[in-house]
């Protein structure tokens, strides 16, 4: 399943937005506001947008997820991407307030691609727009 995504896309402001979540951050402003986890530090190891014949691809491969973390984050990214937003993913990630990206993206085209247990734990979410 997809989402449908009706505005024109700037890769390259996307791929701006996109690299700094690469690391350890602490995640409160890109995650939801009802999460009851106090410790919102994650890690992404990977975060990319991969243009298919039928859209795009976001894949977000990290250490574990909070509660609505990736659609809070592709939303960001997806503004950005339309020019509404300019991408200051670092300052986001600093501010720790959940109220400075206040949309969420759709769950449609969300989902977990893999798990790995071994040594150390990855997951990998997809979004398809």
């Amino acid at each position: 399943m997809k989402t449908h995504y009706p505005y024109a896309l700037d890769i390259a402001a996307m791929k701006e937005a996109m690299h700094p979540f690469i690391g350890t951050h602490d995640f409160t402003t890109f995650s939801s506001a009802k999460g009851e986890i106090k410790n919102k530090v994650r890690t992404i190891k990977e975060f990319k947008v991969l243009e298919t014949n039928d859209g795009f691809d976001f894949v977000i491969t990290g250490t574990g997820f909070l509660y609505n973390m990736v659609r809070v984050i592709a939303a960001y990214v997806l503004e950005c991407g339309r020019g509404i937003r300019t991408p200051d993913t670092l300052n986001m990630i600093a501010a720790k307030d959940r109220t400075v990206i206040p949309k969420t993206a759709p769950a449609e085209g969300l989902y977990l691609e893999k798990v790995w247990y071994k040594n150390v734990k990855v997951v990998m979410k997809t979004l398809t727009l």
